[in-house]
């Protein structure tokens, strides 16, 4: 099955890490896996701020690359076209231009995953990117649903709600191995930290809006936990910086700051940490958290979104109402059994294994693809 993908938002080759950027390309692993050829389509972003009149260029501006990709496929032999467009992430701010053009010309099936739907934005800022998101949605032949929290919207733009399936976020767990001791060993030596002392790791994001809050969030609860011993670690960068530096500056060197860290430099991180916290001010679910779980670490987590269909309260992590004293007191149990910390850790780990991993993510999108494509050509 030949694929065409496409990710309005952030297509897979963006040069800024984020929770998007990885999952568009968790899901170019996943179909490739399963036995497609994936083709990006397009590295058009159609992201916009609340601008309409932005919104009405982007809209142009994605009539004529939809266009020019239909007569591009129309020159192929039939066997070189895609037989499936694949959209990953869909909402108000990023709508798809594309795919539902071309699927119609091509007359092939049109997929969605990750799409979400609020119609409070069908006026106002909004309304032109989230009717296009609405028709694009309405038009899908399958809908994969990553975030419970948005199934019902999308549910209700459905002439046949089978058509949405659900599909646990997932990441590659063998990539997040558990470490030695070795390695959790180093990076404290080189951070001059001593083993004895617990050590809280958050991985995120600085950019204004919900990321900005829950660092606040984060630095405010931490503030009132100054009679226990704990590092934190963050990893990440982005334009609000400053702001989070200004927030964590009362913390002094409790706060270390590693800055973005991706591929090996993250993978050490996870393995030097005890506890991960992260407030998740407006998080749909938290890549994060599934890396942070699938590295064998305890989660301390708001209970936001989808935030729990990745984070089993009591199981694998805490969860807590919105709110800095809440989550400060949550943080606080889990330094204070570091028995309880250890069991949750374990089990966060064979969670991830057994339902959120690349191969049983892989295993669903398949099976629904070519049910799907039956008697398409591949």
């Amino acid at each position: 099955m030949r694929i065409a993908f496409y990710a309005p938002l952030k297509p897979p080759g963006h040069l800024l890490p984020s929770g998007d950027r990885e999952m568009a390309r968790l899901f170019v692993a996943a179909l490739t896996r399963a036995g497609c050829v994936v083709e990006l389509a397009s590295r058009f972003s159609s992201f916009d701020a609340g601008d309409p009149g932005r919104q009405r260029r982007l809209a142009a501006t994605g009539a004529r690359l939809a266009a020019r990709l239909v007569r591009r496929y129309a020159r192929r032999p039939l066997h070189e076209r895609p037989s499936l467009w694949f959209t990953y992430h869909l909402y108000h701010k990023a709508p798809d231009w594309l795919g539902p053009v071309v699927a119609r010309a091509l007359a092939i099936p049109y997929v969605v995953a990750e799409a979400s739907h609020a119609p409070k934005r069908d006026v106002g800022a909004w309304a032109e990117g989230s009717r296009a998101a609405a028709r694009a949605i309405a038009g899908a032949d399958l809908v994969f649903n990553l975030n419970p929290a948005d199934a019902p919207c999308v549910r209700r733009l459905l002439a046949d709600p089978g058509r949405l399936v659900s599909l646990p976020p997932f990441i590659d767990a063998a990539a997040f191995e558990p470490a030695p001791p070795t390695a959790r060993e180093a990076l404290r030596a080189r951070l001059e930290i001593a083993a004895a002392v617990p050590l809280l790791l958050t991985v995120a994001m600085m950019r204004p809006g919900a990321k900005l809050a829950s660092y606040l969030c984060l630095a405010d609860a931490l503030g009132r936990l100054d009679d226990r011993r704990w590092r934190l670690l963050i990893a990440g960068d982005g334009p609000a910086e400053a702001e989070v530096r200004a927030a964590m500056a009362p913390l002094g060197e409790r706060v270390l700051f590693l800055g973005r860290c991706e591929g090996a430099s993250l993978r050490q991180a996870y393995a030097a940490a005890d506890l991960y916290v992260w407030p998740a001010v407006g998080e749909a679910y938290g890549v994060a958290f599934l890396e942070a779980q699938a590295a064998s670490l305890a989660v301390v987590a708001g209970r936001a979104g989808g935030v729990p269909a990745v984070v089993a309260e009591n199981g694998s992590g805490l969860l807590v109402a919105e709110g800095d004293a809440a989550f400060a007191a949550a943080v606080g149990r889990m330094l204070d059994e570091p028995g309880r910390r250890h069991d949750m850790g374990t089990a966060a780990r064979q969670r991830v294994l057994r339902h959120h991993d690349l191969p049983q993510a892989s295993a669903r999108l398949g099976s629904h693809l070519a049910a799907l494509t039956r008697g398409i050509p591949a």
